[in-house]
């Protein structure tokens, strides 16, 4: 089957030739898809656009289906930055017969894709196609980490059964109960405290996760930057962006990140080399004010289309010349630990040795990491992510 054969084309006038965008905004660089479907050959096209209308999972929120359009809008009257973009947009998937046949559409777009090296901006949609997202690795053959910005946990930690459905709440569970396993490791950026149940703080616990209260990143987003760097993928829950920023979802709160700092998040993840899928979930035009919350988030992608274009491509680390090594010893010279620093970009790296009996030809595990990292590491502690990494290497 043809990539084709699962989308439906724009509207030409609000999206394509006919729209009248000029060549300076991003409406008059996408190659849409209104007549003609685009050519997605490897080595020409950078990023695809695409949205899936199917809210039929997603929780006290049903009408996020029809919200593509709206962002497409507002993203296309934007103008580009000091960047040559590639960027198709393939339209819309339309809902399967059933929620199943979306995820499967969805899966086998986002695997086409990333065979490509074409990085999926998939615009939802209930934020339960992030399964399918994921499920898109599957194919992959490699262990994956997963990064969710949202301001609670969609974990259902009275469920143990893989064979249940997802919803907008409780997908995780399809993610973390899947086999065969290839999710080595799942991130939150941004739960609030009182949306979390103590339960599920205890299963991310057990399973050795990160998990990142809203309060972790204020003043300081940086330390969201190594995190999102070691994604493969990502998705974004509208619902985690404070409703006065953004109030087109029936879940939003009071409280949340700010949309400058939803921008950044986005950038951080733009400029992730390892990064090679994102997506925007929740958003519900039927809540949208003046259009404010489809306007940020089309400034959030466009944030993300600019990391991209300022990646610096210093992973994997080669050529060795342009990096840094760092070690230090514990205080109790149990063990040594090496970092490494990017000449390029400043950007760290710590080193997890793989435990012995590894079948693998590798002797350790990157994985990204804060100069702050360094700096305990000198102080003679061990940072907490190294033990943490380590832990689910063994």
């Amino acid at each position: 089957m043809s990539l084709v054969d699962f989308f439906v084309p724009v509207d030409d006038r609000k999206f394509g030739t006919e729209a009248g965008f000029f060549t300076s905004q991003i409406g008059g660089q996408v190659h849409v898809f209104t007549k003609n479907f685009p050519d997605i050959e490897e080595g020409k096209v950078d990023i695809a656009f695409f949205g899936v209308m199917d809210d039929r999972h997603s929780v006290n929120n049903q009408g996020c289906a029809i919200g593509p359009d709206y962002i497409r809008q507002k993203l296309y009257e934007l103008y580009a930055g000091s960047f040559k973009t590639r960027i198709v947009d393939l339209g819309n998937i339309k809902a399967g017969h059933t929620v199943t046949d979306t995820y499967v559409a969805v899966k086998t777009v986002v695997a086409s894709l990333i065979k490509k090296n074409v990085v999926p901006v998939i615009i939802g949609g209930g934020q339960d196609l992030t399964y399918a997202q994921y499920m898109a690795y599957e194919e992959l053959e490699q262990k994956v980490d997963l990064v969710v910005i949202d301001n609670k946990f969609d974990l259902d930690e009275l469920s143990d059964d893989p064979s249940l459905e997802a919803n907008s709440n409780s997908y995780l569970n399809k993610i973390f109960l899947h086999q065969p396993n290839y999710l080595f490791n799942f991130s939150n950026i941004g739960y609030q405290t009182y949306f979390v149940n103590q339960d599920s703080l205890r299963v991310m616990e057990k399973l050795l996760f990160d998990v990142n209260r809203l309060g972790d990143f204020r003043n300081k987003m940086s330390v969201a930057e190594p995190i999102i760097r070691n994604a493969s993928l990502l998705s974004f829950d509208i619902s985690a962006i404070r409703a006065s920023d953004a109030r087109a979802n029936g879940n939003a709160s009071p409280n949340g990140f700010y949309g400058e700092e939803a921008c950044q998040l986005c950038r951080y993840a733009g400029m992730s080399d390892k990064l090679s899928s994102i997506g925007f979930y929740e958003f519900n035009p039927a809540f949208d004010t003046h259009g404010q919350s489809a306007m940020l988030l089309a400034q959030m992608i466009w944030y993300f289309i600019e990391g991209f274009y300022q990646r610096k491509r210093d992973f994997p680390l080669q050529p060795k010349s342009q990096y840094l090594i760092y070690r230090s010893t514990l205080k109790d010279n149990s063990h040594e630990l090496v970092f490494v620093k990017s000449k390029k970009s400043d950007r760290w790296w710590m080193q997890v040795p793989y435990p012995n009996g590894h079948a693998g030809n590798e002797r350790y595990h990157l994985v990204p990491c804060q100069y702050e990292d360094y700096q305990e590491a000198v102080s003679g502690q061990m940072p907490d992510l190294w033990w943490r990494t380590y832990q689910k290497l063994i």
